[in-house]
């Protein structure tokens, strides 16, 4: 009787999938995004100024230029991981199946995206001052939901959530 439980839920399960996959990409992109992203935090992926930003998404060694982080000396040519537009490419990358977001830092990406009034779990939240005529942004992370977000926050940190309330410069939510 058990066992025959265990093949009716593996065949619901089967079915299920397999109606999924014959339903268009775009439609799961986002929990695949949020999915992805918890996925990367179990990892405990530094902080790496500069990280993730090689010719392919995923971490890799940073750079001290530019760097104006409270560890001194700059950690980041030695430090393998992700800054946080490092993470938001990587994470775009493998839900989208290739690198939509390309390199640069998070000016470059908040060009790619759309302006939404209301965030949905999967988007990119940006931080920093963005009006029709300029973009000086200086942080991005993935909304989860529930005023919540997946980031790389700062030299010393992992890959974490955090509140996107802790910062007090929203610029918005922004959709690929």
């Amino acid at each position: 009787m058990a066992r025959r439980r265990l093949v009716l839920a593996v065949t619901a399960l089967v079915v299920l999938l397999a109606g999924a996959a014959s339903m268009p990409l775009s439609t799961f992109v986002p929990s695949r995004i949020v999915r992805i992203a918890y996925e990367i935090e179990r990892y405990d992926i530094t902080y790496s100024w500069g990280g993730g930003h090689g010719e392919r998404p995923g971490p890799t060694k940073g750079t001290c230029l530019g760097y104006s982080g409270r560890i001194k000396p700059c950690p980041a040519a030695r430090t393998r991981g992700l800054d946080c537009s490092g993470l938001a490419r990587w994470v775009y990358a493998l839900a989208n199946g290739r690198d939509v977001l390309g390199p640069g830092n998070t000016d470059d990406h908040v060009r790619r995206m759309r302006p939404v009034e209301r965030g949905l779990p999967g988007d990119l939240v940006f931080f920093g001052k963005i009006t029709k005529n300029k973009i000086k942004t200086h942080h991005v992370g993935i909304y989860l939901g529930r005023g919540k977000m997946m980031n790389a926050p700062e030299t010393g940190a992992s890959v974490r959530i955090d509140d996107i309330g802790r910062r007090s410069d929203f610029a918005g939510f922004y959709r690929y």
